[in-house]
């Protein structure tokens, strides 16, 4: 247990229920490409790893902070852009990729660093409206200059030869499944993902998440005891901005192409807020519960309105039912569970712990 707290930086479920949905997402994201073979169901939950980090990391920035930003996706964005400009320039190979994050990260930490000191002196909405224009610029800029980024059509790219979907090192099926390249990728995605996240939780429970938070309930009463709390969100921007910039690389890798859609859009800051708020603000497992519930939901919920096409015969039911009214669920989805759960499903099932 004492191994387990560690490796949890002593900051553990705190709720029976809480602690199973974890074991039950772990062991089955580890355990996908096996448990739900398919180029769906695998693509589905190389996206819930993707968006666990990313979440997590702008958790870091709003949740354990008080930030509100809108440049997030931005940083998703520079790291796909630097891994697939680097492997379009350079070709396929180890060195591309790593010289592609390395300068994704500095870019990243340079930008975020700029943000950080201009901006986060003024008051909250003035800064989340500077970071929305910063967003909307460089999405701009990566669809005009085509000649680096591609454009609106992006850049479809070549990883490392195992990495890729040819690639299948085995001549017999592996309970069930050719293990190829994908599933290889899928597995690099896992481990890291893995590893940052607990990199995060160790954060934001060492003393310097604790200034942040001491930040978020009273930035004034932090200032007075001695903490220069402009020093403290700039290094939150910073560090937000540097996850968030590796989680773009790996969905780089894991697509082979990267596009303003799939990173840059405003959609996805839209879908980070969601993430956000239905998993729990201020919890790093919330990052988890809500990335996971969120994406099945997003890919899955058409095909469960599927089922009611044996409706067809009732006028307006078999109207709300339809596979095209798929969002109108989703919104009525996540104002149930803003109403039910206002502290976020990890909140909620906290709460409910202590008060047993």
């Amino acid at each position: 247990m004492s191994a387990l707290q560690r490796l949890l930086s002593h900051d553990l479920p705190r709720s029976r229920w809480l602690a199973l949905a974890l074991v039950l997402i772990v062991v089955g994201l580890a355990a996908a490409p096996f448990l739900f073979p398919g180029a769906k169901s695998l693509g589905v939950a190389a996206k819930m790893l993707v968006f666990i980090l990313l979440v997590a990391s702008y958790d870091l920035l709003l949740g354990y902070t008080g930030i509100v930003s809108f440049a997030h996706t931005m940083f998703f964005g520079i790291g796909a852009y630097g891994v697939a400009v680097a492997t379009t320039r350079m070709g396929e190979g180890p060195g591309a990729v790593l010289l592609g994050v390395a300068v994704a990260l500095l870019l990243s930490m340079l930008l975020s660093l700029v943000i950080g000191l201009f901006s986060l002196r003024v008051k909250a909405i003035f800064y989340a409206m500077i970071t929305l224009a910063v967003a909307a610029a460089f999405q701009t800029l990566a669809s005009q200059l085509s000649e680096v980024t591609g454009g609106e059509d992006g850049l479809s790219f070549k990883t490392l030869a195992w990495l890729s979907p040819s690639f299948e090192p085995f001549e017999n099926e592996f309970l069930g499944v050719l293990v190829d390249g994908k599933i290889f990728t899928y597995y690099v995605l896992f481990v890291l993902v893995v590893v940052l996240f607990l990199l995060l939780l160790r954060i934001v429970n060492s003393p310097f998440g604790r200034v942040l938070q001491a930040i978020r309930e009273n930035d004034f009463r932090a200032e007075a005891i001695g903490y220069r709390t402009v020093v403290y969100r700039t290094a939150s921007n910073v560090l937000s901005a540097l996850f968030a910039t590796l989680a773009g690389c790996l969905l780089a890798l894991w697509l082979r192409y990267t596009g303003p859609d799939t990173t840059l859009s405003f959609e996805i800051m839209l879908d980070i807020l969601l993430i956000v708020v239905i998993g729990g603000m201020g919890t790093m497992y919330g990052a988890v519960i809500g990335a996971v519930l969120f994406m099945f939901a997003q890919n899955y919920l058409q095909d469960l309105l599927k089922l009611g096409s044996a409706l067809g015969d009732v006028p307006v039911l078999s109207q709300l039912v339809s596979p095209d009214r798929w969002l109108l669920w989703l919104g009525v989805l996540f104002v149930l569970s803003v109403y039910y759960f206002p502290a976020g499903v990890v909140g909620r099932l906290r709460l409910g712990a202590l008060k047993k």
